[in-house]
């Protein structure tokens, strides 16, 4: 199992997350988020996970030329594009400058569920409001679970990302306000508590 630790801001969590088992860590730079990283936490997340984890650069206001220059500026690994501001068209104007391209939506934006639909690497498939902690009604996905490489995301907690995993049997997870105690706070204990769940540790 893929697992994500999203919004990150410190080198102490990324590290947390890398030897909780996390195979990526992700910073988000979204100009309204309670989890915006500065360039400067963004350069020591990447610095923290590099070689160990893939480093995940998450924006959803920003033109996605300028978001991929971001992500190659700062050393991310990968840039993923979030929500309802980016067509198919930002795609490969994000992997003229960054490979790797992530797709981030939600159903209620009635998406193609095809991993690589837009030229995308991984497909990740969240709650209508992103990094809210609700949980969506999985049976959503019961008969239209994407193929191949796609994340699951969106109220997902250490309580319950494994009951999560053997209904819609995801490549992988992500998660962000489950691993807080407050908005943008992150907690050491349960970032290894949700990695240890969706490991079946």
């Amino acid at each position: 199992m893929y697992v994500k630790i999203c919004g990150l801001r410190t080198a102490e969590h990324a590290r947390v997350a890398v030897d909780a088992g996390a195979a990526a860590v992700g910073v988000v730079m979204n100009r309204t988020s309670s989890r915006r990283a500065t360039e400067d936490e963004a350069r020591e997340v990447v610095a923290a996970a590099r070689g160990r984890a893939d480093t995940v650069l998450v924006v959803n206001d920003m033109p996605a030329d300028q978001a991929a220059r971001t992500a190659r500026d700062l050393g991310f690994d990968v840039l993923q594009l979030h929500g309802r501001a980016y067509a198919e068209t930002d795609f490969g104007a994000a992997t003229a400058i960054v490979p790797r391209v992530w797709r981030a939506t939600s159903l209620d934006l009635d998406p193609p569920l095809q991993v690589g639909a837009w030229g995308e690497e991984m497909l990740l498939l969240d709650a209508p409001k992103p990094g809210s902690g609700e949980q969506w009604d999985l049976s959503e996905l019961a008969d239209r679970a994407p193929e191949g490489r796609w994340l699951l995301a969106g109220g997902l907690s250490a309580g319950n990302v494994a009951g999560a995993i053997a209904v819609v049997r995801p490549w992988g997870v992500d998660v962000s306000s489950g691993v807080e105690v407050a908005p943008g706070e992150k907690s050491a204990d349960l970032i290894h508590r949700f990695a240890a769940a969706a490991l079946g540790g």
